[in-house]
């Protein structure tokens, strides 16, 4: 069964990894990884976004984390 980008994010994420749109095409071939963090947090998964400097130092890119909830 092929899976969904939305299934492999979210897979990645529940390994307590975080991800940024660069590594979302290198590992998924995800192109739209802003919709995808969109869909999950409709489906109720709370994902933070977290800002941080390009390499270059010229301009931002947001990194997603799936908050871990605990029993």
């Amino acid at each position: 069964m092929k899976q969904t980008h939305q299934n492999q994010v979210l897979t990645y994420l529940k390994d307590g990894k975080t991800i940024s749109q660069a590594e979302a095409i290198y590992h998924f071939n995800c192109y739209s990884l802003t919709s995808v963090i969109s869909r999950l947090r409709k489906s109720g998964y709370e994902v933070t976004t977290h800002y941080e400097s390009n390499i270059n130092n010229r301009g931002m890119h947001a990194r997603y984390k799936l908050k871990v909830v605990e029993a």
